[in-house]
């Protein structure tokens, strides 16, 4: 099979690469861009472990190709922090409202609910439950999840009414 040369953006940083045409974009994130976060779990998009922010919509990383991602903006998980490692308030929330247990799923339910919030800042308890039912558990943390969710939302709320007031963007 003849390579596929590729340029797309990972995280903020521009990323070249050729890679074969089959090669899963969650394998990519893994190998070529060393950014591990972005976990394997099913492959066959049902467990959401995978999930990344691809121009702007969360999606699985293992049912995306590579080459699908030519000339889009990626984000990972290891790209919500901000630069100087401050955590983003969903992190912080997953954090705080003990939203994580074995870690293994983390990653995909914080990108998909970050996706989920710019989309739906004040979303109600079924809209969450709604969203997050693509990403699965196997420790059984969905309430901490759920919780995570609701604060990360209040949070970002309160920020925004913060600036409104101050006449600042968000």
């Amino acid at each position: 099979m003849t390579e596929v040369d590729i340029e797309l953006r990972v995280n903020g940083k521009p990323c070249r690469a050729t890679v074969p045409p089959r090669l899963t974009l969650a394998d990519f994130l893994r190998v070529n861009c060393r950014l591990t976060g972005t976990h394997l779990g099913c492959e066959h998009g049902v467990c959401g472990a995978c999930s990344v922010v691809l121009d702007g919509e969360a999606v699985r990383a293992c049912l995306v190709f590579a080459v699908q991602a030519d000339g889009a903006e990626v984000t990972t998980v290891e790209g919500l922090a901000s630069p100087d490692g401050e955590l983003s308030v969903v992190q912080a929330a997953f954090r705080e409202h003990h939203g994580l247990q074995c870690g293994f799923c983390t990653p995909g339910f914080v990108v998909s609910a970050t996706a989920f919030l710019q989309e739906n800042p004040e979303p109600t308890d079924a809209e969450i439950r709604d969203v997050l039912s693509g990403n699965l558990c196997r420790c059984t943390g969905y309430q901490g999840i759920i919780n995570a969710v609701r604060a990360a939302a209040k949070t970002t709320a309160a920020s925004d009414a913060s600036a409104a007031a101050r006449h600042e963007p968000p």
